[in-house]
Parts: C-alpha cells; sequence; structure tokens
C-alpha cells in the first residue's frame, strides 16, 4: 500500500498524458503557451499502462483519473483506457479534459470502459470564454458535455473556476445549467499553479464567496460529512435535493488531512501533492530496465514522504515551478 508517515493511504491516482493543451486559461498558462516536453521525454502508452497496473495490482490504487494539459490530445487515449479498465481488480477509470473534442471521442472512450468525465466550463457567455481561454471554442465544450451525457459517462461533472471582475457574476446560471441537463456542477478556488505566478489571495473568489453567490437563489443545505470521506468537494444539496453542488475550497478550506491521491506527470514523475515541488523519478529507473519489484519499492518511498499539507498560509510557501499543465489535475 501506498501509505504516508501521516496515516493517509493514496488509493487514487492522476495520471496525466500530456502537458499540451489547446486553451489558454489565464489561471494556467500565457496566452503565448509554453515550451511543451519533447515527446521522447513523455511516457509512452506501454509505459503509462504498466505503470498504472502497478499501481492497481500491486499498490491499492483503486481510482485513475486521466488528465492533461488536455489528454483528449493523446491519441492513444482510448486504447489506454481500453487496457486500464481490463486491469484485476478493475480500477475506477475517469477522465478530466476541457471538453474540446469530447463529442467525436465519447462513443469510444464509453466503448472502452470510461466511467465518467469532469469537463471545465468556466462561463456560459461566448466573450468571457474568449477572453479566458482565448480561443473561441465555447460551442465545442458544450456539445463535449452533451456527448458525454449521450454516451453514458455519467454522472458528468462540471468544474468552474471563477475569476474575480470577469466570470464571478455567472455562478448561479452556471449552476441552474447543470441542474437543468443533469450534470454535477463543482466550484474550484483558484489555485497558486500559474505559470506566470500571477495569483494572489485577494484576487481569489472564495469558498465562502462562492456560496453567498449562490445562497440568494438557491436553497443549499450541507450535505452528509461522514459521506464525504476523501472527496475533495463539499457537497451541498441545492433546494432540497436530489440535485447536489460542490465546492472545492483547495486554498481557505484544504482537505489535506484525508487527502488519498497521488499523481503521475507525463514524464513519468511521481508527485504527492499539485503544490509539491519534490518528485520522485520512475521513467528513469524504468527505461533502465528497472523490475517491476524495483518501480514498486521507488513509488512506495516516495509516498511515504508526502508532508502533511500543502502550505499556501506558510509565509515561506513558494509555487511549484511546473504550473497546472504540466502537472496534471
Amino acid at each position: 500500500m501506498l501509505n504516508d508517515s501521516y496515516g493517509r493511504v493514496a488509493t487514487d491516482l492522476r495520471v496525466s498524458l500530456t502537458d499540451k493543451c489547446n486553451l489558454r486559461c489565464t489561471y494556467c498558462m500565457p496566452p503565448e503557451g509554453l515550451d511543451w516536453l519533447p515527446n521522447a521525454k513523455l511516457l509512452t502508452a506501454d509505459e503509462i499502462v504498466r505503470l498504472v497496473t502497478i499501481g492497481v495490482e500491486r499498490l491499492g490504487i483503486t481510482e485513475v483519473r486521466y488528465t492533461g494539459g488536455e489528454p483528449l490530445l493523446r491519441r492513444e487515449l482510448p486504447d489506454i483506457v481500453a487496457r486500464t479498465t481490463r486491469l484485476s481488480p478493475r480500477p475506477q477509470v475517469s477522465l478530466t479534459t476541457n471538453g474540446i473534442g469530447l463529442a467525436r471521442l465519447a462513443p469510444a472512450l464509453a466503448q472502452a470502459g470510461l466511467d465518467r468525465v469532469n469537463v471545465s466550463l468556466d462561463t456560459l457567455e461566448r466573450e468571457t470564454f474568449k477572453r479566458l481561454a482565448h480561443r473561441d471554442r465555447l460551442a465545442d465544450v458544450l456539445d463535449g458535455l452533451a456527448a458525454a451525457e449521450d454516451a453514458g459517462l455519467r454522472p458528468v461533472k462540471v468544474n468552474a473556476v471563477l475569476m474575480r471582475g470577469i466570470n464571478d457574476h455567472e455562478a448561479p446560471a452556471l449552476l441552474r445549467y447543470c441542474l437543468e441537463r443533469g450534470y454535477e456542477l463543482r466550484f474550484i478556488e483558484q489555485m497558486p499553479l500559474d505559470a506566470q505566478h500571477g495569483w494572489t489571495r485577494d484576487n481569489m473568489i472564495t469558498a465562502d464567496e462562492i456560496l453567498a453567490m449562490l445562497s440568494p437563489v438557491f436553497e443549499l443545505t450541507p450535505d452528509d460529512r461522514e459521506e464525504r470521506g476523501s472527496a475533495p468537494a463539499e457537497r451541498f444539496l441545492v433546494d432540497g435535493g436530489p440535485a447536489r453542488v460542490g465546492v472545492i475550497g483547495s486554498v481557505t478550506r484544504p482537505f489535506c488531512g484525508a487527502c488519498d491521491r497521488v499523481r503521475l506527470t507525463a514524464d513519468g514523475q511521481v508527485r504527492n501533492c499539485l503544490f509539491a515541488r519534490e518528485e520522485s523519478d520512475l521513467k528513469t529507473a524504468m527505461r533502465a530496465g528497472a523490475s517491476d519489484d524495483e518501480l514498486a519499492a521507488r513509488w512506495i518511498a516516495a509516498v511515504a514522504s508526502k508532508r502533511p499539507g500543502h502550505g499556501i498560509d506558510d509565509p515561506a510557501f513558494l509555487q511549484p515551478s511546473r504550473p497546472m499543465s504540466a502537472i496534471g489535475g
């Protein structure tokens, strides 16, 4: 098992398939993009599946989520998903995506065994989308959401980041849009993971502010806290339920004490936290001929050193050198 020194057990593996993305969201990267990793430095599909197999069959991983960058840009994605869902014991397999291309790929991903998707949707206004993402692709995202629902990738979850003075007025509209279509909305506090290092706490829309925006329009009742477990979202029943909305207060309401996640970057590094500055290299050992037992031992040692929390409130906190697109969500 992937145990750390604070009694937590990592069972949820987030695997980045690429650092590339076809959007330029302001809270992630600059409009001109970033210098992408050379293909030779990325894990191959076989290497990804090998490491995931070690995690599932030897180390107790029960959930695998493929992320990016934008994972739909990885052409082997349906094959990677299919090989993952054939593992025994079978993990739950999900995908975090910006939704561009999902309208085309949703049926193939469902056939491969994908269980569900999380799709980023920060606005319902075309001009605001262009301002946030520097691309005119809102219609593609909405089509992708509908295709995921039609393909049975349920529950379709929607992730929204509110930016002060840009899209924060849309919180009720986003929730209403999702409620009408049966999607599960999660509002996420903006985190210090932008490549520009322009994040400030004063500009961040907090969990308390999000709830204050929604409460005049909807009746929100806290869901059973005992059911939350290690889930990052605080969930609230909307107008008595059964529909729910979630708020992920990664900065102001951290959930580090119950964290069960571990991350594998697109270039084969184990990361214990989105905000970690330390990584453990599995790719180099694997390409040098390490056995599955040796790779498992390296992974166990990496997780054992996990810190108690992300430390954002520590005056000595330093933002990770890698932006979100290079870490994987």
